[in-house]
């Protein structure tokens, strides 16, 4: 073999691993590809995954507030009547003291009324000078 035959074997050689080497690098680099699309959809997997999540629990939160607010209302309503409530007993407590009152000197009338119509009763004797002109009962005759 003459020396342009080796060269040619050589050249042919070196063109053979070189092609066995970019189908290689091209093999390799497509499955490095689609390993990375693959990871990628992982993630994006994960990501929609946890994106759900964190909408859920916003979603909760969002109903834990309303119910919140809903009770915060709820004690301000009891509050208002509550205060109602008072507002109107003490009325009523003033009303029967005004009551009550009346009462009383109804019952005094009544008395002084009655120390000066029973002839047992001498409205006269024993004037003390604190309670003079006052009958049996301590209440002023009546005239």
């Amino acid at each position: 073999m003459d020396t342009s035959t080796i060269v040619w074997i050589i050249i042919g050689i070196v063109v053979v691993i070189a092609i066995v080497v970019v189908i290689i690098v091209m093999a390799t680099g497509r499955q490095r590809r689609e390993a990375r699309i693959e990871a990628d959809r992982r993630r994006a997997a994960d990501l929609r995954q946890s994106a759900a999540e964190t909408e859920a629990a916003a979603r909760q939160r969002e109903a834990d507030a309303a119910m919140a607010e809903a009770d915060a209302k709820q004690a301000e309503a009891a509050v208002a009547q509550a205060r109602l409530d008072s507002d109107r007993l003490a009325r009523e407590s003033t009303d029967h003291r005004a009551d009550a009152a009346d009462l009383h000197s109804e019952a005094d009338d009544r008395l002084q009324k009655a120390d000066t119509l029973d002839p047992d009763v001498d409205t006269t004797v024993g004037k003390d000078p604190e309670t003079e002109g006052t009958g049996r009962h301590g209440a002023p005759p009546a005239i």
